[in-house]
């Protein structure tokens, strides 16, 4: 009697095992995601917050100094945010261009990662009520980014002007 417990034991640790493997798989996409998300929740908020409180602000623009500013300077200070995402290779490129475009005047959120295939240059999206400064944004860059609209898909920075950058 005791051989036919032992074969039904079989079936019985292969299916552990296979239960077994599934959770190891699981816990180790669930890691993957964890540390591979495009996006840090802590930005977004601050991104939707300063988004939603804003208000035109002529002290600002009145405010500031009038000696060695350029006119762009002085009108990207008050105007909309700039979000910068990295989408190449190159580590720190994001944080370089949204320290350009800090020293130019811009307002910017925290610069950020994106992962996209479809997004192979350079490029700057806005919306049609932003379309002047998204290219004062192009021009600004130097770069060669192109100035595109926003694809519908495309749903971080809202509000604001996207940089996209996948070289220096």
């Amino acid at each position: 009697m005791a051989p036919e417990s032992d074969n039904t034991r079989l079936p019985l640790r292969a299916g552990a095992m296979l239960l077994f493997a599934i959770a190891v798989v699981c816990i180790g996409l669930g890691w993957h995601s964890a540390v591979t998300t495009t996006s840090s929740p802590e930005a977004d908020l601050r991104a939707a917050a300063s988004s939603a409180s804003e208000t035109p602000s002529s002290s600002a623009v009145a405010g500031a100094p009038a000696s060695g500013t350029s006119s762009s300077t002085s009108a990207s200070a008050s105007g909309p945010l700039v979000c910068v995402y990295n989408a190449g290779s190159q580590s720190g490129l994001a944080v370089e261009v949204t320290d350009t475009l800090k020293a130019k005047g811009y307002r910017t959120s925290e610069p950020g990662n994106l992962q996209s295939a479809s997004i192979t240059e350079n490029t700057v999206f806005y919306t049609p009520s932003l379309r002047d400064e998204a290219e004062k944004v192009v021009a600004d860059l130097d770069n060669g980014a192109t100035a595109d609209p926003r694809p519908s898909a495309f749903t971080q920075c809202r509000g604001g002007i996207a940089v996209i950058v996948i070289t220096r």
